[in-house]
């Protein structure tokens, strides 16, 4: 299968250009596309935008939203569920801002997963795409890397499906790509969609939170005398890589193309989305001056400029939690699990989504903005991880036998929860759901009901033929 990365002469730059706004790809009908705001059966108008906030490493569902306090002490931890601003839907002790916000959220605590290698690299695909993982996740494990036949990230089935508005990319991944090369994780990508599909992957570091940039997409000059200068020199680059491609039957769309690559580029609007330092102070204290709250600030600004689906992947690399929480920054605590939980990640969470959530609220807009939160696992319920020196250690191992996804917003009825686990969060128990149900809950959301596509043979085939969505939800 073609594979752009292959060809000799292109470089990174115009690769991620051509990626961002299509080289080639699967083809799809007018009759394929969705409009926000068109009604679904029940009269219902979809949702414009969604943002998807994945908690990178494997958060653990026992120890925030599925606690089971009458479970024995080597299951349940020291945490306790306080009551939220919801009936009945209760959370950990350490989320108090988002227990404001109950009302507006919906869990479901009851998310199986197909367990063939209880990794990274497979819960990034499962949770992404819908899509069982296939034996090659078996057989590499974390040497599994994307491949051009992988099935489509759920937000690229959705950039593929919604017509572009005002210049915008469809889908925007923010801060960064997880994970380091070679050890990129599957499932993030549009894949066999074609990479005209692929998100527009936007930049950010720690040291300046505030900051964000799209590499690819950056003009060389703020001059805007020089704009036109810069576009042609653009469009010259473009054409020296044509030359390269044209050879190859599966780039088919390139000319028309290179216009909505400068009017990227040359986009006002697109620079002032991603420009956080723009908002007021007051809302930047709200959402916490930190990488993943600046993060969920942006996407806030994306899909107020009408990007219909933004990913933030929680930013990892903390050396501090890194080396304390034995992981790789993030959600994955193999040792510390309930100091780097109180301390170091719930309280930058509970203040960064808390805010998004009353932020979309106060502006009308969560109503027609999806939220949704996952993670590649949860984690095992019985505490004590080899790696960390058994209970000992505290820490929480892998465990993809269960996990809690949240919706919010886009139609969601908020304060309830969808099924449960059993009495060690072990297992699901009633109202049992796969990542293929909740995949196609978020494509119902956003009113995309034919998930018909079209190979380079014409030849039809379904994104995902599995799964039906969690109606009772809205």
């Amino acid at each position: 299968m073609f594979h752009p990365h292959q060809i000799p002469g292109l470089n990174r730059r115009a690769f991620l250009v051509a990626s961002t706004v299509g080289v080639a790809g699967q083809s799809f009908g007018p009759s394929a596309q969705a409009k926000s705001g068109e009604k679904l059966s029940n009269g219902r108008p979809t949702a414009k935008s969604t943002i998807l906030f994945f908690l990178c490493g494997g958060a653990s569902h026992i120890d925030m939203w599925d606690l089971k306090p009458e479970a024995p002490l080597e299951y349940r931890g020291p945490f306790q569920p306080i009551e939220t601003s919801a009936p009945g839907v209760r959370l950990c002790e350490h989320l108090p801002l988002l227990a404001k916000q109950a009302h507006h959220i919906a869990l479901i605590n009851s998310v199986g997963a197909t367990v063939n290698t209880n990794d990274h690299h497979a819960g990034y695909y499962h949770n992404l795409t819908g899509h069982v993982p296939d034996p090659t996740f078996l057989i590499k494990g974390n040497d599994r890397t994307p491949y051009p036949d992988d099935w489509p990230f759920m937000g690229c089935v959705v950039a593929s499906k919604r017509p572009q508005v005002a210049g915008m990319p469809n889908a925007v991944t923010l801060p960064y790509k997880p994970s380091q090369a070679p050890y990129t994780r599957p499932g993030q990508f549009a894949a066999r969609l074609g990479v005209k599909h692929d998100p527009l992957y936007v930049l950010a570091s720690r040291d300046k939170p505030t900051e964000f940039r799209a590499p690819d997409l950056a003009l060389l000059s703020d001059v805007p005398g020089r704009r036109f200068g810069l576009r042609q020199r653009l469009l010259s680059g473009l054409d020296n890589v044509r030359r390269d491609l044209d050879e190859l039957s599966a780039v088919q769309t390139w000319n028309s193309q290179q216009e909505r690559a400068i009017s990227l580029l040359t986009s006002g609007a697109t620079t002032a989305a991603f420009d956080v330092s723009l908002e007021k102070p007051e809302t930047i204290k709200r959402y916490g001056a930190t990488l993943n709250g600046m993060s969920l600030l942006a996407a806030r600004r994306l899909v107020e400029s009408g990007v219909p689906f933004v990913t933030v992947f929680w930013s990892e690399n903390d050396e501090k939690i890194a080396k304390k929480c034995l992981s790789g920054g993030g959600w994955d605590t193999h040792g510390n699990n309930f100091s780097c939980l109180k301390d170091d990640l719930l309280p930058e969470f509970d203040r960064g989504f808390s805010a998004l959530i009353e932020d979309l609220a106060d502006r009308g807009m969560l109503d027609e903005t999806l939220l949704m939160i996952t993670s590649e696992m949860g984690r095992r319920p019985k505490i004590g991880d080899p790696r960390s020196g058994g209970v000992g250690g505290a820490g929480r191992d892998h465990w993809t036998h269960c996990l809690t996804d949240v919706l919010a917003g886009g139609g969601i009825r908020g304060g309830q929860t969808y099924g449960t686990s059993d009495r060690y969060a072990e297992y699901p128990a009633s109202r049992p759901v796969t990542p293929a149900d909740v995949t196609k809950t978020v494509y119902h959301a956003m009113g995309l009901d034919n998930l018909e596509a079209f190979d380079k043979q014409n030849r039809p085939f379904n994104l995902l033929d599995t799964g039906e969505p969690l109606i009772d939800l809205f």
